[in-house]
């Protein structure tokens, strides 16, 4: 689901206008991301937490070349699931399960055709 069908959504299952429904998703991403970098915790019962982990510095190498690189220190965040949304999603398992590395699959949407 992306920012703009999450809007949709919101509008479509409440009396919000698309317009004022894009001002609330805004508001409360605005508000986690704000809390998040003061080093603040996000924790909403049921769906999961928002904490900023810290990482020290390390050395990594360039892919490409295989050179040396020096990654610096660095604060990301982290999402830690709720146990009842871990749940629901674990109990929806009549539905496909989406990802991984299918040969088949070339990522159109649609199934492979039979040889």
């Amino acid at each position: 689901m992306t920012k703009s069908e999450l809007i949709d959504a919101m509008a479509a299952r409440s009396e919000l206008t698309k317009a004022r429904a894009e001002l609330v998703v805004n508001c409360v991403f605005d508000t986690m991301t704000d809390a998040l970098e003061r080093g603040e915790g996000i924790e909403i019962r049921g769906f999961g937490s928002f904490t900023v982990r810290p990482y020290k510095p390390y050395s990594g190498r360039n892919p490409r070349t295989g050179a040396p690189v020096e990654v610096p220190a660095k604060r990301l965040p982290f999402f830690k699931v709720g146990k009842e949304l871990r749940e629901l999603v674990n109990n929806s398992r009549h539905l496909a399960i989406t990802g991984g590395d299918d040969e088949d699959d070339d990522d159109d949407g649609k199934e492979p055709a039979e040889d």
